[in-house]
């Protein structure tokens, strides 16, 4: 594997280094040891995927508030996503900034997402897989979102959206000043 840092704090993206032969290739896509080196966290506690039937599915912007500690590693299985984290962390130096990549199962890529992030994607293709792997358990009760589209974020989605819940659409715009005033109280 080999890492790379995003413009975002703390947030890198995972390449795979691929061992190719007639069979095809093989490739760790997990190393306690190479997570430790490159300062991300080494406790996994639960994983989850997504199936995603038609190319233009969107789904997100989600995030956990404080405590949770949710960080995610994000990896396409199967077709390709264009994958968007925004940092939502008032102390962070790039506090609502956005960065956006595209994660393939034929390349394999992965993004590490670290806790306080939104996270979001919208589907390349029909029939799309995505894996998610987190350092923190998953509570409804801190579970939120904010809007795909909201210009705070300015966020340049490839194509029009053709499927998204009704959560995820319904998302109110970006209140700067409540956001942190919420998070604040909620330990963050």
């Amino acid at each position: 594997m080999y890492f790379r840092p995003t413009p975002l704090d703390g947030a890198v993206e995972v390449h795979l280094d691929r061992h190719e032969d007639a069979r095809g290739y093989f490739a760790r896509a997990w190393c306690v040891r190479e997570f430790a080196a490159n300062g991300l966290p080494v406790t996994l506690v639960q994983s989850s995927v997504s199936f995603n039937a038609r190319k233009g599915t969107l789904r997100g912007m989600h995030f956990q508030w404080p405590p949770s500690r949710e960080g995610k590693l994000v990896r396409c299985e199967a077709g390709a996503v264009w994958d968007v984290l925004v940092d939502l962390r008032p102390g962070s130096r790039s506090f609502l900034e956005h960065y956006a990549l595209e994660l393939d199962g034929e390349r394999g890529n992965a993004v590490y997402i670290p806790p306080g992030f939104a996270h979001g994607f919208q589907t390349l293709s029909d029939d799309t897989r995505v894996l998610y792997v987190m350092t923190d358990f998953y509570d409804p009760g801190l579970g939120d979102g904010v809007s795909y589209d909201d210009v705070v974020f300015g966020i340049d989605w490839p194509l029009p959206v053709s499927v998204i819940s009704p959560r995820d659409k319904d998302y109110p715009p970006f209140d700067r000043e409540r956001y942190v005033r919420r998070y604040e109280q909620s330990g963050g």
